[in-house]
């Protein structure tokens, strides 16, 4: 059976070889409109009983047509990976503060939009710059340039998200985006459920019922052990971080004080 089948396959697909048959496209023609310019035509061949569409698709890569000058139109490619030439060997290379929280709220939410993925291009020239500088075994010029625009950008999700809190609270009343309460599995441990929708009532759903959201009584030791063990191993770790922090203050009692 896959024997006759492969060679129904090669029969079928030598006969689609020699009806179909691959001509230069045409030379685009020259047109008013610049975004026309360049490209190739949609060509419509009629070979016999069948007619196809071929085309020679070619697609420019999307990237900002701001380069170093902002008056020049010329797009920068790939190179908005990478750092301006004039920082290029530059041990240091000068940058700003973080966005604060309360410069943030000050801007609309397109403002918002765009200085998102201003801070995500940012974000990944300076991630290319430091696996170029790994790879060569040097130091990234200026590294803290990193965290701060993962501040930024942390900050920035966090006015959306507060603008997001403020709307809902004035449209349907509830805190989050999703409503739940805090319910206890069958070990004891508290959890945050989050309500969703069934096609059904709970008291007829067997798959919710078969869910068990409280303790039994058998737990309630297991849950006061569980409790103990963790403050005992809290309690060694600060006990472990006094001991090593005294170590310390024996070895290097100035540069300690100092500090």
């Amino acid at each position: 059976m896959a024997a006759a089948a492969a060679c129904r396959m090669s029969a079928l697909c030598r006969q689609f070889h020699r009806v179909i048959k691959i001509t230069s496209p045409l030379k685009a023609q020259v047109s008013s409109q610049p975004f026309i310019k360049n490209h190739s035509c949609l060509q419509r061949q009629n070979v016999g009983p069948l007619w196809f569409n071929t085309s020679l698709q070619c697609r420019l890569i999307h990237s900002s047509s701001s380069s170093s000058s902002p008056s020049s139109s010329s797009r920068a490619g790939l190179m908005e990976f990478f750092d301006f030439p004039e920082n290029w060997g530059e041990p240091t290379v000068k940058s700003g503060a973080p966005w604060t929280a309360k410069q943030l709220r000050a801007k609309s939410n397109e403002d918002l939009h765009k200085l998102w993925y201003v801070l995500l291009k940012e974000k990944n020239m300076l991630s290319t710059i430091e696996q170029e500088a790994k790879r060569q075994s040097t130091q990234m010029p200026s590294p803290e340039r990193i965290k701060k625009v993962e501040r930024s950008m942390r900050r920035l999700d966090t006015v959306v998200k507060e603008r997001e809190d403020a709307l809902r609270l004035l449209q349907t009343g509830q805190e989050k985006g999703r409503p739940g309460e805090w319910r206890r599995n069958i070990f004891g441990q508290t959890y945050w459920y989050r309500f969703r929708e069934h096609p059904i009532p709970w008291y007829m759903n067997k798959i919710y019922k078969r869910k068990r959201f409280y303790t039994p009584l058998f737990v309630s030791p297991f849950t006061r052990l569980r409790i103990e063990k963790h403050l005992k191993s809290k309690a060694r770790r600060e006990q472990r971080e006094k001991r090593k922090q005294k170590k310390l203050l024996e070895q290097f009692p100035k540069k300690t004080a100092q500090a």
